[in-house]
């Protein structure tokens, strides 16, 4: 690591839960995010702030006025981009030396392997259950870990699932498989607090911290992924809850 790196990440160096070897991981670490809107903002600017070294960013959707409000890495010049490649330009301004990569399309069943081929990690904010039962199946299959985020009105959920490992729970055995697009709520129709959202996306980045430390053998309570373990955020109270979700031996991801 060149002086300028280690002058940029010092704060972290010198918490003994990251360290050099942590921080070493970080910049080794290639994280696939699905979705670079609400949860995908705050979440994006944190891994990069943090080091990850190499991001791949996937969304079909294209830069909106109205998601000014919450989408925090989107300015007015952007409206009318592809939210991909407005996203991975902001990365190559924010710290040039993360490599990144964007695909304007929506992932499905048939990419979802491909597209997060040879990540450390999955994010997934995207908001629909089709395309994240269809990350979690090609997770669970590829061996890669999975962290997971979602926003409602004013309830948020977090978790980091490892369907791969024997014994845990993936996305699919806490959703089943019962979800289509169709049945999710939107923000347009219900509302949402920009704030609110931002709290959820940066609880996801370090949800994904916790899972990159871990892999990388570091010790301590920050390196503790929590597979399995739902943190339900709730913006009015406010409150934060933890619930275990257990592996379903009938999920047919396993």
């Amino acid at each position: 690591m060149t002086p300028e790196r280690l002058s940029r990440f010092a704060r972290h160096i010198v918490l003994p839960e990251v360290g050099g070897v942590g921080q070493m991981a970080l910049a080794d670490a290639h994280v696939v995010m699905i979705g670079c809107g609400g949860i995908g903002s705050p979440a994006l600017q944190y891994l990069a702030a943090a080091g990850v070294g190499r991001l791949t960013l996937i969304d079909d959707d294209s830069v909106e006025a109205s998601n000014l409000q919450r989408q925090t890495i989107f300015a007015e010049a952007d409206i009318g981009m592809p939210k991909a490649q407005a996203a991975a330009d902001w990365v190559a301004r924010f710290d040039p030396e993360i490599a990144v990569s964007h695909h304007q399309t929506r992932i499905s069943t048939d990419n979802a392997p491909a597209l997060i081929a040879g990540a450390t990690l999955v994010l997934d904010g995207c908001d629909n259950f089709a395309t994240r039962l269809a990350v979690s199946d090609a997770c669970v299959a590829a061996g890669i870990p999975l962290t997971t985020a979602a926003v409602g009105r004013f309830q948020g959920q977090i978790a980091n699932f490892a369907g791969h490992l024997p014994g845990h729970a993936c996305y699919r055995c806490f959703v089943g498989d019962a979800f289509d697009a169709t049945d999710c709520d939107t923000c347009a129709a219900d509302g949402v607090l920009g704030a609110f959202v931002g709290m959820v996306g940066t609880m996801a980045a370090q949800s994904a911290v916790r899972v990159i430390l871990h892999g990388a053998g570091v010790s301590g309570p920050l390196a503790n992924p929590q597979w399995g373990r739902l943190h339900l955020l709730d913006g009015l109270a406010p409150s934060l809850r933890t619930i275990t979700i257990p592996a379903d031996p009938a999920c047919p991801s396993h």
